[in-house]
């Protein structure tokens, strides 16, 4: 680790503890050069798939908009928040385990309509329809009738 004050490379870990509940190490370093102290962290950095969109681009996975949109579904059911973060930690879970480095969207929406199916079904209708665009009522009837 570089001093932050006089660019040494060379640093002494003084003191190292966990925080956040373990997400997250602090260490307390001494540089060996001129002798000062500065406090470093540590975080585990998390590398989820690219999105591959359906027009061809690529957008960086983005789980604020994957929970507004499952959100804008479950509006008024009886779903709590703790459920829908359970849901996307899942989500996240399975893009992380696949190990792939681009996932297609419609490989992200499956998976949120698979979870919005285990916690509600009436916003699991709700997302698909939107989500697979229905052409007329007999889709939307077909979904239904699989559930």
């Amino acid at each position: 680790m570089r001093c932050p004050y006089c660019s040494h490379d060379e640093t002494q870990v003084v003191e190292t503890r966990e925080s956040d509940e373990g997400g997250v190490i602090r260490r307390r370093r001494r540089c060996l050069h001129c002798d000062k102290r500065f406090t470093t962290y540590e975080r585990v950095e998390i590398a989820l798939p690219a999105v591959v969109k359906k027009d061809g681009s690529r957008v960086e996975f983005d789980a604020a908009k994957m929970r507004a949109s499952m959100l804008l579904a479950l509006r008024k059911r009886p779903v709590s928040v703790e459920q829908v973060d359970a849901a996307i930690e899942r989500i996240q879970d399975k893009l992380l385990a696949s190990g792939v480095r681009e996932v297609p969207s419609t490989r992200v929406g499956e998976l949120v309509m698979r979870e919005l199916k285990r916690m509600d079904k009436v916003a699991y209708v709700r997302f698909a329809s939107v989500y697979r665009s229905f052409e007329d009522v007999d889709e939307f009837r077909q979904l239904i009738r699989d559930i």
